[in-house]
């Protein structure tokens, strides 16, 4: 899904990006790259993957905000007040006034560098490529305070996905290495890179010029064109491992990778199997076309149109070049693995079409000296890279082998004790609890650097099921035993099967068990809602009784039927949601006295202020535990493979978020495969997350992983922040 774009005005410096972070995000989310020994003009095929350029080694700042805005900014949110911003631990209030003048000169958001006039600065989030629109964040300012020297910066994985600029490794985030056609810019000549609290922005200055592009700004949007190009040939061999497609070019030009059509939903289980074990409310709902024991399936009938077989996929490799009618014309070959293969002009672009097995991706690379596109297709397209990214965080992309089988793998490795770095749960719709949207989009508005879709919600109430905790409240208590993750500022994590144990006492001293606290799983028992879960409640199942207290003390109780009435959660108590067994009604009459007992299993996950939930734990003390069925999921479940979303903590405390697409020429990982990848990580423990179309791995304004078109909306996620 595309970002949406806003027309904003410009911000005096991206040297006071924390501020910018803050005002978008203070609502709820902060804290919240062979080209020798060619033959017949193709590249040699006996390299394998090593014949790709990037594998022969082994391997924010710039929201837009109208100035009026941070006028407005409060001199509290500065200066401190009742809400912690994630980075600095400086609180913040709504009340006041900060003028220019304090912004600059607050020590709460030290300046990175010196501040040029404020006239000299443009920035914004689009990007027009020759004309196609791209919402990409670029920002362009002097060299210095005193130069006249405007330098363009473009954030980088971006450029990398709508240019084709290929970034190669570095072990250096201030510097990066890349390749396009025949610009090298390697070693000393590596590309400036510095890193915002949203992006990694690349100084393009002097590659623009070798490459002969003119870049201008107008508003938001940065204005790139290059000179038109031709091109002059197709070409096309088969080897060993698939067919190779090579475009012939009279001068190097821009080009991007785009999926054309997206497959519906695949019978493949991507969400928690496990029903609601007591009917719930019966809303009406598009048919359900996920597995069969998926719990977003409601408990009763629901005809089921038959999932259509998907064997292939269309994509599309751009290309702004020119092309004659009679190569346009020709006839290309054909293989079981390259379906088809089509060309077609639109104005002064090309576009190469591949039909391909479904789950397989092209892979697409430059080479110079003469120019070539080359379009491999072949069941292990990744190319491997290992980038340090940002100060702590560390962006790989790699194959890991379990038996026969190879598995891409994208992960980040983040360091939680390096300054700056904060790790929160995220909500796709804050401030409330409710709602889902693509992980592009939350990952975007709560400013975060990097981000990987978290625990499992209902497609259908689109509410959590499983636990989320944040600054020590439970928005989604935890469910069945399920194995989540759990950390505190000072970089400390546990991954374990989690239980929270709640009693209430009687003045009789007769002790009530609840079942759940805030959450959106059915179950018989009784659910307890305090105003974490917001300032109502509707019932989810049939005749339930639903009971308020106030303080410590019951006011009323009440029987309704399901989704008929909001109750409102007293701010200084909770209700109880008494379902299928009713019995517990006589002890909780109006006037009782009541005590609350709770503590989490294991016991050390009370200390930790941030808590989500996920499972089935897959790792622990650098071994295999996977016990799906002590976390409630069913053998079906167990056994299916898929597209996997996982996180774990190395010996060295670092955490890894990782996804895991379909192994080369196969299907995804089941999980005691996905449990093996992360313990060949350095994994010493890990967890599952909510996978399948969920997965979505996101790092400075892009998905890693995946076209955001194929992507699904989540509910919930795991945000990392920094504060350069």
């Amino acid at each position: 899904m595309k970002r949406k774009l806003s027309d904003r005005a410009l911000i005096l410096s991206v040297s006071i990006s924390p501020i910018l972070a803050l005002v978008l995000t203070l609502v709820w989310n902060l804290p919240g790259k062979a080209q020798a020994g060619e033959k017949a003009g193709l590249i040699p095929a006996s390299g394998g993957q090593d014949a790709h350029p990037t594998t022969n080694r082994k391997y924010s700042a710039t929201d837009i905000l109208p100035v009026a805005d941070i006028l407005k900014l409060p001199v509290a949110d500065i200066k401190g007040g009742q809400d912690a911003h994630p980075t600095t631990n400086r609180k913040y209030s709504g009340t006041g006034i900060l003028p220019v003048a304090d912004i600059l000169l607050s020590s709460s958001f030290p300046l990175t560098q010196s501040l040029p006039p404020s006239s000299t600065i443009k920035q914004g989030r689009q990007i027009s490529l020759n004309g196609r629109i791209i919402p990409l964040a670029w920002t362009q300012q002097p060299a210095n305070s005193n130069s006249a020297n405007i330098r363009t910066w473009i954030a980088d994985i971006g450029l990398m996905q709508s240019a084709g600029v290929d970034l190669l490794n570095t072990a250096d985030s201030t510097k990066q290495p890349v390749q396009w056609f025949s610009v090298s810019l390697t070693e000393t000549q590596s590309i400036s890179a510095r890193s915002t609290a949203q992006y990694r922005y690349l100084d393009v200055t002097d590659f623009a010029k070798l490459a002969g592009w003119q870049i201008s700004a107008d508003g938001n949007t940065l204005k790139i064109t290059s000179p038109v190009a031709n091109v002059t040939g197709i070409r096309q061999a088969q080897r060993e491992w698939g067919d190779r497609i090579v475009v012939d070019l009279d001068r190097s030009t821009p080009w991007q990778v785009n999926i054309v059509d997206t497959p519906s939903p695949s019978p493949t289980p991507i969400d928690d199997p496990t029903k609601p074990a007591i009917p719930q409310a019966r809303t009406a709902t598009a048919p359900n076309l996920e597995t069969p024991d998926d719990p977003t399936k409601p408990a009763f009938p629901i005809p089921l149109a038959p999932a259509q077989s998907i064997a292939s996929q269309e994509w599309s490799i751009a290309l702004d070049a020119k092309i004659a009618p009679a190569i346009i014309g020709r006839t290309f070959q054909t293989s079981k693995q390259l379906l088809s293969l089509k060309i077609e002009p639109a104005g002064t672009q090309t576009r190469v079409k591949v039909r391909i097995p479904l789950g397989w991706r092209p892979q697409v690379f430059s080479l110079g000296n003469p120019n070539r596109l080359v379009i491999d297709i072949r069941p292990d397209s990744l190319v491997e890279k290992d980038i340090v990214w940002a100060r702590g965080i560390r962006w790989r992309q790699q194959y890991q082998n379990i038996g026969t089988a190879r598995f891409p793998v994208f992960s980040l490795e983040v360091n939680p004790r390096q300054t700056g770095v904060k790790v929160r749960p995220i909500l796709s719709n804050p401030p409330t609890d409710k709602g889902t949207a693509p992980l592009l989009q939350t990952a975007e508005l709560a400013g975060t650097a990097a981000a990987i879709n978290a625990g499992f919600f209902n497609r259908i109430n689109r509410l959590a099921l499983g636990a989320i905790r944040r600054d020590n409240k439970w928005l989604s208590g935890p469910i069945l035993n399920r194995g989540a993750i759990a950390w505190n500022d000072r970089g400390e994590f546990v991954i374990a099967r989690l239980t929270l144990q709640e009693t209430l006492i009687t003045p009789t001293n007769q002790r009530l068990s609840i079942s759940h606290l805030n959450s959106a799983y059915v179950q018989s028992g009784i659910g307890r809602y305090n105003p974490d879960w917001g300032t109502s409640y509707t019932p989810f199942s049939d005749n339930e009784i639903v009971v308020t207290v106030v303080g410590d003390r019951v006011v009323s109780q009440l029987p309704v039927a399901a989704g008929k009435t909001n109750f409102p959660i007293p701010a200084n108590g909770y209700l109880l949601a008494l379902r299928s067994d009713l019995s517990p009604a006589s002890q909780l009459a109006a006037g009782t006295l009541l005590r609350l007992q709770t503590s989490t299993i294991p016991l050390d996950f009370n200390r930790f202020p941030y808590i989500l939930g996920g499972g089935p734990v897959l790792v622990q003390n650098s071994r295999v535990a996977l016990d799906a069925k002590a976390e409630g999921f069913s053998d079906a479940y167990v056994r299916q493979t898929a597209i996997r979303s996982a996180i774990g903590r190395t010996a060295a405390g670092n955490l890894l978020i990782v996804a895991v697409h379909n192994r080369a020429g196969g299907a995804g990982p089941n999980f005691a495969e996905l449990a093996q990848i992360l313990q060949q990580m350095g994994a010493v423990e890990a967890l599952n997350l909510d996978g399948g179309s969920s997965t979505s791995l996101y790092l400075g304004g892009s998905l890693l992983d995946r076209p955001s078109s194929t992507a699904a909306r989540v509910h919930n996620a795991i945000g990392i922040f920094i504060q350069p």
